[in-house]
């Protein structure tokens, strides 16, 4: 989904987002004074109901956070959702999103409260009156947060925006000036990644082929099994992903032979922590050395996996699966062949 809505963008037509009183349960095409645009479906909110669509849809158009609420009668986590990935903006006057969290909040009291009392819900009637609560509106960084959680797309803006100006820094080079690049330079690439895939080889040895998107195009990378070792846990285990490698001629397209891999998230918070020379510095300090690469993670000894059923010896990453949660998993967002671990 991220790579198509990116694809829209940089073929010019325009992605909408959800919007309470425009969107369709599907997606859908708007005619607007710019021209064609699509609009994007309720149905991608996440965790909204079949039935909630349909109701919402059915409602259009409405005037107050009270009008949904009381026509369409979303559950409160699909209320929540909607505010904050902007849906409700049309009826958010000078509210802030905290402000109609506030306001969602005591709209689902009220209800429960007044049902609790005579079984029926506040119907007809203006239950609550938002108000401002002084709460600062959500910042750009948390509003992308909240799409990607909720909709598993960076739809108000590109997810690598914020990471521009390190890439600058580094020197890193995108996905449309790859192509001008000749086999054999060496580069830093970075992006989110879009897809994972690892076939099966007839020799045996492992070969991870990823793609990763940044907002001018897609990269594709690929790891030999000797940079598995330096490589291989971040690459599954990172949804931003910062690479070094070589340039290869693959017929008209240029390809990365991967390195080195860093999570790029990391490396931007070194950055913001404490300077851009901190991050090249961590980049010099992770770079492989000649003798043996050390494993990822640090200091973990070598593995093997026997394979009971068969006597044979597994790749010692062919167990690993994603970390914890994290905020966004961006892990999410990307397309993972069946052979990829994690």
């Amino acid at each position: 989904m991220r790579v198509i809505v990116s694809d829209a963008r940089r073929l010019g037509v325009p992605v909408l987002p959800v919007d309470v009183n425009h969107s369709r349960p599907a997606h859908s095409v708007e005619r607007t004074d710019q021209g064609w645009e699509v609009r994007l479906a309720l149905s991608t909110v996440r965790g909204i109901s079949d039935a909630e669509a349909a109701r919402i849809a059915a409602g259009q158009p409405y005037t107050s956070l009270q009008d949904p609420w009381q026509r369409a009668r979303p559950s409160l986590p699909t209320a929540q959702r909607l505010i904050q990935i902007g849906a409700l903006g049309p009826l958010q006057g000078e509210l802030t999103r905290r402000d109609l969290l506030l306001e969602a909040t005591e709209l689902h009291r009220h209800a429960r409260n007044r049902a609790a009392v005579d079984g029926q819900l506040p119907l007809g009637e203006e239950a609550v009156t938002a108000t401002a609560s002084g709460l600062p509106e959500m910042t750009r960084r948390e509003q992308l947060t909240a799409e990607l959680n909720i909709l598993s797309v960076d739809v108000s803006q590109h997810l690598m925006e914020h990471h521009h100006r390190l890439l600058r820094e580094l020197g890193a080079t995108d996905a449309a000036h790859l192509q001008q690049l000749h086999p054999g330079q060496r580069v830093l690439v970075a992006g989110v990644r879009a897809s994972t895939q690892t076939p099966p080889i007839a020799s045996g040895k492992r070969i991870i082929f990823v793609t990763l998107e940044d907002g001018s195009g897609l990269v594709d990378l690929v790891f030999f099994e000797d940079s598995h070792d330096a490589c291989a846990h971040t690459v599954f285990h990172s949804g931003l992903l910062l690479v070094r490698g070589t340039v290869e001629r693959r017929g008209n397209r240029r390809t990365v032979v991967g390195e080195m891999a860093w999570d790029l998230d990391q490396v931007a918070a070194a950055r913001r922590d404490h300077g851009p020379q901190t991050a090249l510095k961590l980049l010099g300090r992770a770079a492989p050395a000649p003798t043996p690469a050390q494993p990822t993670p640090s200091g973990a000894p070598p593995r093997t996996l026997p394979d009971g059923t068969a006597g044979a010896r597994l790749h010692p990453y062919a167990d690993l699966q994603p970390a914890g949660t994290r905020s966004p998993d961006l892990r999410r967002l990307g397309h993972r062949s069946p052979g990829s671990p994690g």
